[in-house]
């Protein structure tokens, strides 16, 4: 049977990651966070010192790509490695996330890595979290969600995140780097964020995460081509 493809899209900070994660548990799918391939680029190019320039980052990827791994027992557990080392949380330290989206605008570095998603998702049962998963990567995906929430809610999980990492941060400052994000990520002339024209739209503002599960998982369970 053809492999069942689930995109999960949205600004920062909408649910997607956590969402995408259960979701695949629950279904016994693969799972993949795009974001951890360009925060991976990010991190070893402020590593390095290198400029954050289109044609220095995509030199840096052409030698060194990142790769996910998967556990074989497990395919929820996945690692990004590049060069041998496997990543984790520094991977969202404040500079990597500052970094992440100027560089996931640049349409080489996309390229690259869109290439890596797409051989992921080949030939496996997926449920793929990022921001153009529907719109590019997997652009005939059978099952489509785009999750949103208001800035507000945004802001307030991504703080209690950063704070469980350790990462210190005030709302102020937070709330400006997450509608810079937003206009970044939607201004980007190169696979910008947005809803794909078939996707189910939910608004997880006022919605738990298992709520938030149950209605995805009840969509792709009852599809009559599941």
């Amino acid at each position: 049977m053809k492999p069942v493809h689930v995109t999960i899209d949205g600004p920062v900070a909408s649910g997607k990651s956590t969402v995408a994660r259960i979701l695949a548990d629950r279904l016994g799918f693969a799972f993949l966070d795009t974001g951890a391939l360009y925060r991976a680029v990010a991190f070893q190019a402020l590593e390095q010192q290198i400029p954050l320039e289109e044609d220095p980052v995509d030199k840096l990827i052409a030698q060194h790509m990142p790769e996910v791994v998967l556990d074989d027992l497990d395919p929820l557990t996945y690692r990004i490695r590049i060069d041998g080392k496997l990543l984790g949380q520094e991977l969202f330290a404040l500079p990597v996330s500052q970094a992440v989206s100027p560089i996931a605008a640049m349409p080489k570095v996309r390229q690259r890595l869109v290439g890596a998603q797409r051989t992921f998702a080949e030939g496996r049962d997926v449920v793929m979290a990022g921001r153009d998963i529907g719109t590019v990567v997997l652009p005939d995906a059978r099952f489509k969600f785009y999750l949103t929430a208001s800035i507000d809610a945004r802001v307030d999980r991504r703080l209690l995140e950063l704070h469980a990492l350790g990462v210190l941060i005030d709302r102020e400052t937070l709330h400006e780097e997450i509608m810079a994000r937003d206009k970044r990520d939607t201004t980007r002339t190169v696979s910008p964020l947005a809803r794909a024209s078939d996707a189910i739209e939910i608004d997880t503002s006022h919605m738990t995460v298992d709520m938030v599960v149950d209605k995805l998982e009840h969509t792709v369970r009852v599809s009559p081509q599941r």
